[in-house]
């Protein structure tokens, strides 16, 4: 094992053969590849789950981003689910506020961990700490989540890519919540071909997802789409742990979001220059930023605003 496999139909079967789960299976990778002990990766898997129970306690306490675009919204959506939701206290609704509380901290410059970038960092914690109490998963268990999630990540950019700027934000979003899914379900007791079919389930649901943030800035659309995110990827999961299976394998899906992001046209790759970036109300808010001194960066004219 001296390089990640390509494929994920390539780990699923040698987990098969060996009877490990895919947390095991990626940490033996890591600790081949980085020529370290297993206690220096959970060590490390460590700091980065306090670093993001922080960032969710953060972002629950208030928290605004330097633009004032965005902030307060999981406080927000924390305080509906006191008053009493008239759908109940599901556990998509915690999953959805630790979210939006993780990308809020994001926003504001606060420390979080990139999972798999910065802009979708909401979305593995936030399904996380809102399923280990009801999984009663251990602190070992929930460092295996990470494990199992990052391997995913790693295949999903090895095949595809997980830049916004790449492949729109079907590769941000969109891996985030596969990577979630498969983790989701190790985590619930599914096997690793379980796995593959949630990371599938939850990739198609995303696939040409575009990167259209107003101002250039990771706050609008990011973070409620880091809250849609954990929905998807929770649900991919329960179908997958179900029984449900996806009919275009895992990798064909990785790669045709691969296939997809080449296709996207530069305007809705992370440019600004195209989608809900472009619309006269992100107009107007970008010229507002502007001239504020919130964005010090020129934009092009396509904005309409120069």
């Amino acid at each position: 094992m001296k390089l990640y496999p390509r494929h994920f139909s390539t780990v699923v079967h040698n987990c098969n053969i060996s009877g490990i789960p895919l947390s095991r299976y990626f940490l033996d990778i890591e600790i081949v590849l980085n020529e370290c002990t297993e206690e220096e990766i959970i060590r490390k898997m460590e700091n980065n789950l306090r670093v993001m129970e922080n960032a969710a306690a953060g972002g629950m306490a208030g928290v605004r981003s330097f633009s004032g675009l965005t902030g307060g919204d999981a406080a927000r959506l924390d305080a509906y689910r006191a008053k009493g939701s008239p759908f109940g206290g599901s556990l998509y609704l915690e999953a959805m506020i630790n979210a939006l509380a993780v990308n809020e901290v994001n926003a504001s410059m606060g420390v979080i961990c990139a999972t798999p970038t910065a802009g979708s960092s909401g979305i593995l914690p936030g399904v996380l700490l809102a399923i280990r109490n009801r999984l009663n998963l251990s602190r070992r268990a929930q460092l295996d989540f990470l494990i199992t999630a990052g391997g995913a990540g790693i295949l999903i950019g090895n095949q595809a890519s997980l830049s916004g700027a790449e492949g729109g934000c079907q590769a941000e979003v969109g891996s985030a919540s596969a990577m979630t899914a498969a983790a989701i379900v190790e985590a619930a007791g599914g096997t690793p071909a379980q796995s593959g079919h949630a990371l599938a389930i939850a990739l198609k649901n995303i696939l040409g997802l575009t990167c259209d943030p107003v101002a250039s800035l990771v706050e609008v659309p990011c973070i409620k789409r880091n809250a849609i995110g954990v929905v998807n990827a929770i649900a991919a999961a329960e179908m997958a742990l179900a029984g449900i299976e996806s009919r275009i394998p895992a990798d064909e899906v990785i790669q045709a979001m691969g296939s997809i992001g080449r296709m996207m046209p530069m305007a809705l790759r992370e440019t600004a220059l195209g989608g809900l970036a472009q619309t006269p109300t992100a107009r107007r808010m970008t010229k507002m930023l502007k001239e504020e001194g919130h964005i010090l960066w020129p934009f092009p004219a396509s904005g309409g605003d120069d």
